[in-house]
């Protein structure tokens, strides 16, 4: 007896209706995407051990402590420089950066500075300091403000807890 073999046809496949769905939905998304913008701070966190390391007396060791009520600019090795009091609007950025360009003069070959801020500051007080350590504005001998650069390597770490004394 004969038997008889049926002969399959392959099934085609019916994509249009995908396609044209991709061909909608991929514009769609696309168009309500929202792009955004990053910016990176490049920092270093200091050594560990730094507390406990030999500093010279000619070298600047810079650092800013974010207080609640005030910011202290100082020198490892040396001490307060001076303490810069709060406005009531906030922060005073301008006599930080004003002091630290006074620093710069002295100290040209300088680009480290560390950010000492305590557990509760808030984020956006930390990067308007060290936007303001970071670079400052001058005037060139045309009269046109240009930006100069005053710390840009900055660390960050744990403010001390207590004040240190006041500078005489």
């Amino acid at each position: 007896m004969r038997t008889r073999r049926l002969r399959k046809q392959p099934a085609a496949l019916e994509v249009t209706a995908f396609i044209n769905l991709i061909v909608v939905l991929v514009p769609f998304l696309l168009s309500t995407a929202v792009f955004t913008r990053l910016a990176v701070i490049e920092l270093t966190l200091p050594a560990q051990n730094s507390k406990v390391e030999q500093l010279k007396q000619d070298n600047l060791q810079l650092e800013v402590v974010i207080r609640p009520d005030a910011l202290d600019v100082g020198d490892r090795v040396g001490g307060l420089i001076e303490h810069i009091a709060s406005k009531p609007e906030g922060y005073d950025l301008k006599r930080l950066t004003a002091l630290l360009q006074q620093v710069k003069a002295k100290f040209p070959e300088e680009r480290a500075a560390t950010v000492l801020a305590q557990p509760n500051t808030p984020y956006d007080t930390l990067v308007h300091v060290m936007d303001a350590m970071r670079e400052g504005h001058t005037s060139n001998i045309d009269g046109q403000v240009v930006k100069a650069e005053l710390f840009p390597a900055l660390s960050i770490g744990d403010a001390p807890s207590a004040a240190p004394q006041k500078a005489k």
